[in-house]
């Protein structure tokens, strides 16, 4: 199943028309036409099965003729990554933990970071085409970039972990990890969060973890936290 997005659209909805560039894609690449079926998603678990009525490659217009809801998991996940000094790490970070299953990312600006500037239009994209690649119908919330301080300082949702590589009393999390439970977690730079960071993120009540016995680049512990969270839902 070739999946296709509109946030627009809801249950609601009879037809709807694709924008131009959509349109052209589906006509001109695709080569779709009058009376062919399109799935498509609005990112909020919604899958449209659609067809096509109008198959022009300015406007391409369908009709909508079944709706499914998938249901949404128990448990969410948002993961707090300070951006990488490879830019390209960052965004297979994202593609990855968008196919395994990510509800919201932060990008966190920290002590140690080389990075302090992303592309928030580039990375949305990348998530937005990671969802439709493997076919599923919610989209992860990507948040602008903000210090580290300031994010401790909000109010994050559920279990609050910090991984991190300094030698002190740091839990398994694996062995914490419980399903159903929402968990926020951060993951620091390439020269790890400062001592600073890890005493204000304790201040807070972030609880501190390990991440295994080997020392992971950013974007690979990363995406190791969000497949054990992920895995230790699984039915």
């Amino acid at each position: 199943m070739q999946l296709f997005y509109n946030p627009t659209i809801n249950e609601t909805t009879e037809t709807f028309s694709f924008d131009k560039e959509e349109s052209k894609h589906i006509i001109k690449v695709l080569r779709k036409k009058d009376n062919d079926i399109l799935y498509v998603t609005n990112g909020l678990g919604f899958l449209f099965k659609t067809e096509i009525t109008l198959a022009s490659d300015n406007k391409c217009t369908v009709q909508i003729l079944e709706i499914q809801k998938t249901e949404a998991q128990k448990h969410k996940l948002h993961l707090a990554v300070a951006p990488t000094k490879m830019n390209d790490r960052y965004e297979w970070f994202l593609e990855k933990v968008t196919e395994i299953g990510i509800h919201e990312i932060t990008p966190i600006i920290c002590d140690r970071s080389e990075r302090k500037i992303i592309n928030q239009d580039r990375f949305e994209k990348i998530i937005l085409s990671a969802m439709k690649q493997c076919n599923q119908t919610y989209l992860p919330k990507l948040n602008p970039a903000i210090s580290l301080k300031e994010f401790i300082k909000k109010e994050n949702s559920g279990e609050k972990l910090m991984a991190h590589c300094e030698e002190t009393n740091k839990k398994s999390l694996k062995s914490i990890l419980k399903p159903k439970t929402d968990y926020t977690i951060l993951i620091g730079p390439e020269g790890d969060f400062s001592n600073k960071e890890i005493e204000l993120a304790l201040e807070n009540n972030y609880i501190p973890v390990s991440l295994g016995e080997t020392r992971l680049r950013t974007e690979t512990a990363a995406v190791v936290a969000c497949h054990s969270v992920v895995f230790t839902n699984e039915d």
